[in-house]
């Protein structure tokens, strides 16, 4: 590729590494600002303070579907608060437009990751075991754990719903943390609070999010 002056790339590199580098970085964050599609108050937030405005949405927002899990948690003095809502907030409102972010992708994401944990506990023996951080790390607990974080990024990809956050998910399970049958109910019921607040908050903030998988983008 060459410059308006003539001269290559290649020769920018050549005659200044340093100075290539940083435009290169340059590039690499206007691509990754760039991938953030923006809208409402994300977009009025981002026209006046630019990436800053970008963490204040997700600041916010995060703050607030976070304290909704809590607090819920809290009144039925149930598990819907757990690691794995961490991530899942992040993309929600960090790139709520994604498709890994959306509905879809969430919740089948979660609901794959809690089956496959639940299924290698059985697979294991390790129904009625101690948790991993009572009884420690064993060869079955390793197995469980494994198997559950391959499995459940394998058929996430097959159903075209890869959601990363399902793979701490599926761990959380696995490791015995929360693996009763009426944990894992209660770990989907967070997942659908979460996901509920997140859409209504995007949506009241003028994101048109949608309501369940974005729409499927088709080559010209």
């Amino acid at each position: 590729m060459e410059r308006q002056d003539g001269s290559s790339v290649t020769d920018l590199v050549a005659e200044n590494p340093d100075e290539a580098r940083r435009a290169h970085h340059a590039h690499h964050r206007g691509l990754l600002i760039a991938a953030i599609r923006r809208h409402g108050f994300h977009q009025w937030l981002a026209d006046r303070f630019g990436m800053l405005g970008d963490a204040l949405y997700s600041f916010g927002a995060c703050l607030i579907a976070m304290t909704v899990s809590g607090m819920a948690a809290y009144l039925f003095r149930q598990p819907l608060l757990f690691p794995s809502l961490g991530p899942t907030a992040f993309l929600i409102f960090g790139a709520p437009m994604a498709a890994n972010a959306s509905p879809r992708n969430t919740c089948i994401g979660h609901g794959v990751a809690i089956a496959v944990g639940y299924g290698t506990l059985a697979l294991f023996g390790l129904m009625h075991a101690p948790n991993v951080l009572q009884a420690g790390v064993s060869p079955a607990r390793i197995g469980a754990a494994s198997l559950s974080v391959a499995l459940t990024g394998a058929v996430l990809i097959l159903c075209r719903a890869l959601h990363p956050p399902a793979g701490a998910t599926t761990l959380i399970v696995s490791l015995g943390l929360l693996g009763t049958f009426h944990a894992i109910m209660m770990i989907a019921l967070g997942v659908i609070i979460l996901t509920a607040t997140g859409w209504l908050i995007n949506r009241a903030l003028g994101v048109p999010v949608p309501l369940w998988a974005p729409p499927v983008e088709r080559s010209v």
